[in-house]
């Protein structure tokens, strides 16, 4: 297991510097598809168990900023080879949005949160050997990637 880097301020450096850098990328993902899912998503037949909208927002401002400090926790250990996991698995997270909102692609979205699925459940094996406080803190985000892979199948079958 890596030392974490000891100091004060550097302590908290990686940690804030991470949640805010997730979580403006999270947004920017969001907002890239802006628009592009309205009338869409709301024309879609929906699996049962489908949150209101408003929903989205909070949870995943919450995860984002968990996510990021679980990186920067894995940054300040200098657990590279975890911190190149999170970095693959966030790119997916990234890509989903604009895929399943912006594409309108029901299909393909599903493909992407399974690899992220998948991701995540190797990143929280691969931090537990390092910083088991950021894998509690993945264990949320894989909770709610597992609801969204089960929304975004049930989109795809029901919407065929």
């Amino acid at each position: 297991m890596d030392e974490p880097s000891r100091g004060g301020a550097g302590k908290w450096l990686w940690p804030i510097s991470c949640a805010l850098l997730c979580l403006g990328l999270g947004v920017a993902s969001g907002f890239s598809s802006a628009g592009g899912g309205g009338e869409w998503y709301q024309s879609l037949k929906k699996p049962p168990g489908t949150p209101p909208s408003w929903v989205f927002g909070p949870v995943w401002t919450v995860l984002y900023l968990m996510m990021g400090v679980a990186c920067g926790r894995l940054v300040s250990r200098r657990a590279w080879h975890a911190v190149w996991v999170f970095g693959m698995q966030f790119v997916l997270n990234v890509a989903w949005t604009p895929v399943f909102f912006g594409a309108q692609e029901t299909g393909i979205s599903l493909a992407i949160i399974a690899g992220l699925w998948f991701g995540i459940v190797a990143l929280i094996q691969m931090t537990w050997k390092v910083d088991r406080v950021s894998s509690f803190l993945l264990m949320p985000y894989l909770a709610w990637v597992s609801y969204a892979t089960y929304l975004n199948t049930g989109f795809f079958w029901l919407n065929r």
